[in-house]
């Protein structure tokens, strides 16, 4: 990489002040933030787009699917999988292909204008007082430079339409929202201890008539639920991994009704883009399934980060019982973190599950990592930025220093870097919202229904550290 030192420099400088930003308690204005943030992220893609280096993948896989639009063919098949998913961001590739604007500044363009959008998404999803400040602080976020600007992956387009989603689905109001406010769970423990399985189930029954009953602001709720469902279901045409941010957007719709809502929209839009790839994309209909299997197939390569690399000699390998077993963690992990922090405002639950998914993980690119970043900004706990530097370092050394040698060196650069992200893991933990397990939970009223959600004004113990 020939821009090293001057995106180091940007990095570091960077970070420097979103640290003595929130020291300070600056808050500039959102306009700031944003002239900031586009300043950055326009040099970096600058530098990137005339440097010598380009990511492997940023070459191989995704010019060929946007080129494969370009000429009218379906972009996973065409790219041979280089391209394994929905073919929504394809598209956008092949218009600006079609302007005639080069690769190198196309492919990045997608990304960092995604990511400039997400600089007032973050301070939304923050909101209150500080909220210029988060997003200030995002503005600047290293790794969201690196991933967007230098890299060109389609993080910050899943992650645009992510964030909006939970901002709509929260809709005005307090920033502070509980999770449930019902515990299901003992509700439901206590009901077969006194009924029974056979006396359990017409209680359940009118537990779910009454929540599913319209209430005054039915119409209002149902809209919210539509445009998040829509949003959430744009990120999901991005990538597969949103899919960890529908726990959270649900329990912010107001009730069962607007969450059943929401979640038929978030299916529903993936389902029109793959339906019609006929139309768009030029696909056969008998090539359908090979489409679909094409997106669904994840190689088992393990070896770049966490435990796995140190049962690979910190190598990419083909483990399939590393990964098999690495998945199985995630579920099991997951599951827990949503029911341990069930209760939590729905933006800290949804932090736990992806800083739990990137611990637990035996796979991962160093653009996962931005998953988290812009929740994790927005709400952070007492260890944020010790994890959020700490990923940021260990990306950028694989971005800017380890680029600067020859293959060869470069792999026994690799063999390093992937074995010591496993000190990350630690860090990680400790970043999660262990303090913020319960929110504020006001009385739940007779339109939210027993399975509302119970949303108020309160600001409680799930208020973030600051």
């Amino acid at each position: 990489m020939d821009y090293a030192v001057i995106t180091g420099i940007v990095l570091v400088a960077g970070v420097v002040l979103a640290i003595v930003a929130q020291w300070r308690d600056w808050r500039p204005p959102l306009v700031v933030a944003i002239v900031v943030g586009v300043a950055v992220r326009v040099l970096i893609m600058y530098t990137s787009a005339i440097d010598t280096w380009q990511p492997v993948d940023f070459v191989e896989s995704f010019k060929p699917a946007g080129e494969a639009v370009l000429r009218g063919q379906d972009p996973v098949l065409a790219s041979e999988g280089g391209w394994h998913f929905l073919p929504t961001i394809p598209y956008v590739y092949g218009i600006l292909l079609w302007l005639g604007i080069p690769w190198e500044y196309a492919g990045r363009l997608v990304t960092v204008v995604a990511d400039i959008v997400l600089i007032p998404l973050v301070g939304k999803l923050a909101g209150g007082p500080r909220a210029s400040l988060r997003a200030f602080q995002y503005a600047l976020s290293p790794l969201a430079l690196l991933v967007a600007s230098v890299h060109g992956q389609v993080e910050p387009v899943a992650l645009v339409f992510g964030v909006a989603a939970f901002v709509v689905a929260r809709g005005p109001g307090s920033p502070e929202r509980p999770g449930m406010t019902t515990d299901v769970i003992a509700k439901a423990r206590q009901g077969l201890a006194i009924h029974g399985v056979r006396g359990s189930i017409p209680k359940l029954i009118g537990m779910l008539g009454q929540a599913l009953r319209p209430g005054p602001d039915d119409r209002a709720g149902l809209k919210r639920a539509a445009l998040a469902g829509l949003l959430m279901g744009l990120a999901l045409c991005a990538k597969s991994w949103p899919i960890w941010l529908i726990p959270g957007m649900l329990l912010l719709l107001p009730n069962l009704r607007a969450r059943i809502a929401g979640l038929f929209l978030t299916g529903l839009v993936p389902l029109f883009f793959l339906v019609t790839l006929p139309i768009f994309a030029g696909t056969a209909l008998n090539q359908i399934p090979e489409v679909i299997r094409t997106i669904q197939d994840i190689r088992p390569i393990v070896g770049e980060w966490g435990w796995t690399p140190w049962f690979t000699e910190g190598q990419w390998a083909l483990r399939p019982e590393l990964a098999s077993f690495g998945t199985n963690l995630i579920y099991v992990s997951v599951v827990a973190a949503v029911l341990y922090w069930r209760r939590a405002d729905p933006i800290d639950m949804t932090t736990a599950i992806l800083l739990i998914f990137m611990i637990m993980t035996p796979r991962l690119g160093a653009q996962y990592l931005l998953w988290f970043m812009p929740f994790l900004v927005a709400r952070p706990t007492k260890f944020a930025w010790p994890a959020i530097i700490g990923a940021s370092f260990w990306a950028a050394y694989g971005y800017l220093y380890m680029t600067q040698f020859d293959f060869d060196t470069w792999w026994i650069l690799h063999s390093h870097w992937s074995r010591a992200s496993i000190v990350l893991l630690p860090i990680l933990a400790l970043a999660l919202p262990w303090g913020r397990r319960v929110a504020a939970t006001p009385a739940v009223t007779l339109s939210q229904g027993v399975l509302g959600s119970g949303h108020g004004h309160v600001k409680g113990i799930g208020a973030p550290t600051t």
